[in-house]
Order: structure tokens, then C-alpha cells, then sequence
């Protein structure tokens, strides 16, 4: 049987569930703290404890840290460096760093043509507050997070030019979005493969603006329509990642996209729509392998 590693967060509910399935489908388990990993460039071997990664029939990256930052893209850079000389990788390196920076994410996407909430990006001040000011309420979001982590709204009025000089102190790039009406709910649009796999929605439980589980949301199966599948799946196509979700809004004015992400999902799947998504991908990649 093949030896596959899983790149990820040590005690995290995913990347441990997906360690357990290989182990239980292949006798093999290895979980990576990427954090940990000694590349030899000269060799080009990559040691995690007394494991040379670079002998490794594939890796199956989960998590490349806990915290999204820019750094995170050097622990991918390791990664693509075995890849690029014949590890097997799902999904591939090059691809997650094309998601992982939301600027880098949204550029694709529009150029792809994919329709997303009104977006400005700026590092002046007095552009952030136009926009603010043609938008009437916005969404500032950190190039690098998950979970809304550091994202505030902005309305426009007397105390916005405070408040943006204040989140410019931690984000040299201001990444701007009008705030939608989303009913309280957005969608995760699930694919395998580029293959559509399920849909489960994020409700919020009133207590804040986005629909997060960090901040109280809930997830809940739901059905969408051929026209949300259609344009995720085009948005997942661009960036050539072996398991994605899609985040999805639909509005009145039809679904919107606000990122491809390359880590989330497994917990959404399977309390929304039952499916054991870690036993989906470990089956996807042996077959590949």
C-alpha cells in the first residue's frame, strides 16, 4: 500500500480525521506539522522527525498553519519544491498559493470572469473613505484569514476616516468590499476533482454581521440552484485544486463568489449533508496514486 502523508494541524478535528482514514484504508499514518519541516536543498530531501518526505508516495495537504498570514506561502514554497521534483501533492502547491492570498484569489477570479461583490483595493486612506463613500457600508478584509478573522464594516460618515486608519495600521493593502444583504446565510459549494460533490449553507445567529461558526453561525444542509453549481464550478476551474469549497452568496441580483478556498469544508460537509468527506478525498487520491 502506498505511504501518504497529511500535511496539517496536529489535534485539528480535519487534518486528524483525514491521518485516521488513511491509516484505517492504507496502515499508514503520518501526521505533518509544517512548522517542523527541515528542506535540504542540496539534497533535496525534507525531513519531518526521522521521515524523509521526499520518499513519500504523495502528500495530502490539509492545513499549512493555523493563522493565515504571508508566511504561510514559504511553507508552501517548501512544498512546491517537492512537488516540482516528483511528490505528489493533492492539491498542488502552486495551486493553494493562487487562493490562499485573497488579492491573488480575487484577481483570477474577475479576470476569469466571475462575478463577486463590488471590490476596491487601495493603500491610500482618502481612496478607502471614496469608496466607503460610494459603497455606504463596507467590508474590510485582511489579504491573509479565515473565518472573518479581522474584517470590520465601515459605514460611511463622520468616524470612518478613523476607523480605516486604523485597520491600515495592520493592512499596508486595504482590500474593500460592499456589504451585501445576505438573509443571514452563504453558501460553501463543495467539488472534488472539479466534480460538484454537495452544497451546505452557513447561517448566522444574529449576533454579527457574518456568518462564521467562530461567530455563532450554524451549518445546514441546503439545495441550490443549477445556476449557483454552474458558476462555482467555473470559479473552482481556474485554479486546478484537487479538493475546494466555493463561498457563495446568493443574492436577488443572482450568486455571487467571494473566494475558492483550498482548506475548509470537511466539517461543513459532513454535519450538513452527512458525507464523509475525508473518506471521499483519501478514495479520490488512491486512485490517483
Amino acid at each position: 500500500m502506498p505511504e501518504i502523508g497529511v500535511v496539517g494541524t496536529l489535534g485539528g478535528w480535519s487534518s486528524e480525521k483525514l491521518a485516521d482514514t488513511l491509516k484505517e484504508k492504507t496502515g499508514y499514518r503520518l501526521l505533518i506539522d509544517p512548522g517542523k519541516v527541515r528542506l535540504d536543498l542540496a539534497t533535496g530531501s525534507a525531513w519531518y522527525e526521522d521521515t524523509d518526505l521526499s520518499k513519500l508516495d504523495a502528500l495530502m495537504i490539509k492545513k499549512v498553519g493555523t493563522r493565515y498570514s504571508a508566511w504561510l506561502l514559504d511553507r508552501l514554497e517548501m512544498l512546491r519544491f517537492l512537488n516540482e521534483r516528483g511528490v505528489k501533492m493533492y492539491s498542488p502547491p502552486l495551486s493553494i498559493m493562487r487562493v490562499l492570498d485573497r488579492l491573488s484569489c480575487t484577481v483570477t477570479l474577475r479576470n476569469g470572469g466571475i462575478p463577486m461583490p463590488e471590490t476596491t483595493i487601495t493603500e491610500d486612506t482618502d481612496e478607502a473613505l471614496r469608496a466607503v463613500g460610494i459603497y455606504g457600508e463596507a467590508v474590510f478584509k485582511p489579504l491573509y484569514s479565515t473565518k472573518a478573522r479581522g474584517m470590520i464594516v465601515i459605514c460611511s460618515g463622520p468616524d470612518a476616516r478613523r476607523q480605516i486608519e486604523a485597520f491600515r495600521q495592520e493592512n499596508t493593502f486595504m482590500y474593500i468590499q460592499k456589504k451585501l444583504d445576505l438573509g443571514g446565510q452563504d453558501l460553501g459549494v463543495a467539488f472534488m476533482g472539479g466534480k460538484y460533490l454537495t452544497t451546505y449553507a452557513r447561517c448566522g445567529d444574529g449576533s454579527s454581521w457574518n456568518t462564521t461558526t467562530r461567530s455563532g453561525g450554524k451549518y445546514k444542509p441546503y439545495a441550490p440552484s443549477q445556476e449557483t453549481i454552474d458558476l462555482a464550478q467555473k470559479a473552482q476551474a481556474l485554479f486546478g485544486l484537487d479538493f475546494t469549497c466555493v463561498d457563495v452568496a446568493e443574492t436577488r441580483e443572482g450568486p455571487v463568489v467571494f473566494e475558492v478556498s483550498a482548506f475548509g469544508g470537511f466539517r461543513g460537509i459532513q454535519t450538513a449533508s452527512g458525507l464523509d468527506a475525508a473518506e471521499l478525498y483519501v478514495d479520490y487520491v488512491l486512485e490517483k496514486v
